[in-house]
């Protein structure tokens, strides 16, 4: 299988010599409310995030209403009630996706929303959406990945809870149709122990499967994304809400509005660390490597006509005037081509 080496979401081009795709995931941190929403729109926008992105779902498409939930949704919210009696509750139609879309636009940031189930994925044609993304509870689900595909936009998949054939299985599925996928490493939950986070499948995914590769995070504050930018990730989401100590199964897990700020910000950063991939001085290292790399002068006074030798020439600097030290080898053998006093700058003619 072959997937494409440059994706382009929306004005976005992104490739392994892009800078980094941040996509603030808002998920359902909106609690059911469009005010809500658009305030967290607001602050994706205001920490430099690329993308906002939502999720679409329709509960009664999406699960049968005696599932019990996951563990941090437990710890998270009203114990007493159902999956589907909270999901329900989080519920956004897609005509009011649409007007996120259109806020989003009117905010000069990308919108997103991750279909969870079939009729959701259909009604979203009318958003024309740049791209879509499988979440991990889907990348096992193959008639679903087939009819995102078919759509024809980017593909972005994420991997929690997945094992290695079941990504294999899936981007074979995947690449059939569709070559503009990028793949998430992700551990899920929420949050995720640092020791669960897995940074070096990376690696695998790279070296497995040769394409875009990200990571979407789930560890507490700024976390693990830094390192995954680090290893090579183009593609990076995390979780932000408006207040940790709202109510809701994903808001203690989420990034506050000034911790996203100082995610972007750090990722950023680490993207300057990273720079070029070509060893070469810098333009602020020219003038230091003049000042303190050596050049070749007489190590004491010599005449017209001796041989240079280990003896009468050494290193010093110089000020970036003279023959390199590195060439030492090749002046070493040469013949004086005139006096020379201590400490003068050696010349080949």
């Amino acid at each position: 299988m072959k997937f494409k080496k440059t994706i382009q979401i929306g004005n976005f081009s992104i490739s392994k010599d892009s800078p980094v795709f941040i996509i603030a995931e808002a998920g359902v941190n909106h609690n059911g409310d469009m005010d809500l929403a658009k305030k967290l729109i607001d602050v994706a926008v205001e920490s430099g995030a690329d993308a906002v992105k939502f999720q679409s779902f329709i509960t009664e498409e999406l699960i049968l209403d005696n599932v019990e939930k996951a563990t941090y949704q437990k710890e998270t919210t009203e114990k007493s009630e159902s999956q589907f009696m909270m999901l329900k509750k989080l519920e956004f139609a897609v005509s009011r996706m649409k007007t996120l879309k259109a806020y989003c636009a009117e905010k000069e940031i990308l919108f997103l929303t991750t279909p969870f189930d079939e009729k959701s994925l259909e009604l979203l044609d009318e958003l024309n959406l740049e791209a879509y993304k499988i979440s991990s509870t889907d990348t096992t689900n193959i008639g679903f990945i087939r009819k995102v595909a078919a759509k024809g936009k980017p593909v972005i998949i994420s991997t929690g809870m997945c094992y290695f054939d079941e990504v294999e299985r899936a981007l074979q599925v995947l690449s059939e149709v569709n070559q503009d996928a990028i793949l998430l490493q992700c551990t899920s939950n929420y949050p995720v122990k640092d020791n669960e986070v897995h940074l070096n499948v990376i690696n695998t995914f790279k070296n497995q499967f040769d394409m875009i590769v990200g990571f979407s995070d789930h560890t507490p504050s700024i976390g693990a994304s830094p390192y995954a930018v680090a290893m090579g990730a183009k593609v990076v989401e995390k979780h932000f809400t408006l207040d940790k100590k709202m109510e809701g199964p994903d808001h203690r897990a989420s990034l506050d509005p000034s911790e996203l700020k100082a995610y972007i910000k750090e990722i950023r950063r680490v993207e300057q660390y990273l720079g070029s991939a070509e060893k070469e001085p810098t333009q602020d290292e020219k003038d230091t490597r003049n000042r303190l790399q050596k050049s070749l002068v007489a190590a004491k006074s010599m005449s017209k006509g001796e041989i240079f030798s280990a003896e009468n020439i050494v290193a010093k600097r110089t000020g970036g005037k003279g023959i390199s030290a590195l060439d030492y080898d090749t002046v070493i053998g040469k013949i004086a081509g005139r006096d020379y006093v201590k400490n003068e700058i050696i010349e080949l003619k």
